[in-house]
């Protein structure tokens, strides 16, 4: 069979690489992670919307003792799969519910991430690439975010990551027994995937590991095929993990709960636009600029080095790190709904491309290329921060909001002193091997600045956690919690209990899932509702006596109470 390869002799990149210094680079890469996902992982409330919607799916699994069918102020929920809510809602029955063990799944899945991608390329590579690997995708500003944030997206890259290093690895084992090892491994990654976020991690592993094995063949690189007994073996192992939940939640539910499940919220993510989130062509461009940050300046001479190292025979980690980085970019990119988060799953192959560019810059020591590319970095923070002084003279900013500004200025001028630190270290033959360490321990420092400065001034911008306390200290049996016109309905739910109306405008809103508001306000004994300090013109009471209770930022908390109103029929 052309391009496969018997198990006679080892591949000899993995020969020449013993285990044990590929074991202390994954020690290192889940440590460079653990450093910029776990401090401070508890610190503040929670960030809506994303964060206080799981946080309320995995609050109420634990409220409803119901592992199977998932629910959100108190009605089932057939949004996504339920790996996320086990895990976090299993870490709050042991830590408490509390934003640290709600965001440790994420962190945990960003420092094994880093982990796995260490030792594969230290494997395949070099120790040093690995470790940089490593490090590099820790320290990419996506990364961090993702890593520390109560969702679901982290585990998911983490499956993805695993089901495509698992799979290369099948291909590149020397006998018969790693490589059914690896196989099975990556079909159990990419169920878990399948129960981290659904059939989307099927699409992405395939879209991968598919047009590199065409490529490999079409190289004429030696790899190894599975049998047909590996393909029964793996398949099985993804349908004993992957199907048990569907197949249940089916039986009990019904088909409708799948059809919304799979179809709507899967299928229809990508077809349609879900929730107004959508953008265009060219959407992820930025994004993936940003994302990257601050080692996106290092992307396209790493891409362009890859892909000429991809015409040889050997270069079979490049050629999937291309595959990796373009596809999915191109898939998301056709999609309808578009969220920054989703691109995250490409960041593995960017950082591994960007940290082989720096292995060559030190065999070839062609510095004059790499200096203009490091000038990049610089010269934007540089830039960046003159808007943000411009910015913040000519706007009448409140006292808390110039205290962000003035963080998003240090942390800035912190990378900025790194970024020309590395271009130092560049442009001196003896210290090219450290230049990227020194970017690195720059956006380390970034991040931890925002995560223990940053995010504490940024406390006093988020009104509903304030309002919801003074819900929970005055609520009495027979209340009702609303919100009418604002944001942060699933914050106001989850710091308080389900179940939370959404009230309808005064003259209608149109939208489903509004309740009336003068049936709300009438039916209870009170009513509390965090509304618009703006009130519109005519402002009803209904009839009921109106009071404030508490303001924040631009909401406000009324409490209606007295003596009861008439209904609407």
């Amino acid at each position: 069979m052309a391009g496969a390869r018997d198990f006679s002799a080892a591949l000899p990149s993995q020969s020449s690489v013993s285990r044990r210094p590929s074991l202390l680079v994954a020690l290192g890469g889940a440590l460079a992670g653990a450093l910029v996902t776990l401090p401070g992982l508890g610190g503040g409330t929670l960030w809506d919307n994303s964060e206080t919607a799981y946080g309320e799916v995995a609050r109420e699994v634990l409220l409803y003792h119901d592992w199977l069918v998932m629910h959100l102020n108190g009605a089932p929920w057939f949004v996504q799969p339920p790996l996320y809510f086990w895990l976090a809602a299993a870490f709050a029955h042991v830590l408490g519910m509390a934003p640290f063990a709600l965001r440790l799944p994420s962190a945990l899945a960003t420092i094994v991430m880093a982990g796995a991608v260490g030792y594969v390329v230290a494997r395949v590579g070099s120790p040093r690439a690995g470790l940089l690997s490593a490090i590099v995708l820790s320290t990419s500003l996506m990364q961090a975010i993702v890593g520390r944030l109560a969702i679901m997206d982290a585990l998911l890259d983490l499956a993805v990551a695993l089901a495509i290093l698992a799979f290369f690895g099948a291909t590149q084992a020397p006998d018969r027994r790693v490589m059914r090892r690896r196989w099975l491994g990556g079909f159990l990654a990419l169920a878990l995937g399948v129960l981290a976020k659904g059939p989307v991690a099927l699409a992405i592993v395939g879209l991968v590991v598919v047009p590199w094995i065409w490529w490999e063949s079409r190289r004429g690189r030696p790899f190894a095929r599975p049998s047909a007994v590996d393909w029964l073996l793996g398949i099985g192992l993804f349908a004993l993990v992957a199907a048990p939940w569907f197949v249940v939640l089916g039986i009990r539910v019904g088909p409708a709960a799948l059809a919304q499940l799979i179809g709507h919220y899967t299928f229809g993510r990508y077809l349609g636009t879900i929730e107004n989130q959508t953008g265009p062509f060219w959407y992820y461009i930025p994004v993936l600029i940003l994302g990257f940050f601050p080692w996106f300046a290092f992307a396209p001479p790493a891409l362009a080095l890859a892909f000429r190292a991809a015409r040889t025979r050997g270069a079979s980690l490049q050629r999937l790190c291309l595959v990796w980085a373009i596809l999915p970019f191109v898939f998301f990119s056709l999609g309808q709904t578009k969220l920054p988060n989703y691109i995250a799953l490409e960041l593995p192959a960017l950082a591994i491309v960007v940290a082989l560019w720096f292995e060559n810059l030190l065999v070839r020591r062609d510095r004059r290329g790499a200096l203009v590319w490091a000038a990049l970095v610089p010269a934007t923070i540089g830039g960046l921060a003159i808007a943000i002084s411009i910015f913040s003279r000519d706007m009448h900013l409140t006292a808390d909001t110039q205290k962000v500004l003035g963080d998003l200025v240090a942390l800035g001028s912190v990378v900025l002193a790194g970024s020309i630190g590395t271009f130092a270290l560049i442009a001196v033959p003896r210290t090219v091997a450290i230049a990227p360490y020194a970017l690195a321990g720059a956006s380390v420092a970034s991040i931890l600045m925002v995560v223990l400065v940053a995010e504490p001034h940024a406390e006093p911008l988020k009104p509903i956690p304030q309002l919801a306390r003074i819900v929970r200290a005055q609520r009495l049996p027979g209340d009702i919690v609303a919100i009418q016109g604002v944001a942060g309905g699933n914050a106001l739910l989850f710091y308080t209990q389900p179940h939370v109306a959404t009230l309808d405008g005064p003259q209608g809103s149109g939208r489903a899932d509004a309740t009336d508001p003068k049936r709300a306000i009438c039916g209870a004994s009170r009513a509390f509702v965090v509304t618009s300090k703006k009130r519109p013109n005519p402002d009803p009471t209904y009839g009921r006596a109106r009071r404030i209770v508490g303001v924040a930022d631009g909401d406000i908390l009324f409490l209606y109470d007295g003596p009861g109103c008439t209904e609407p029929s």
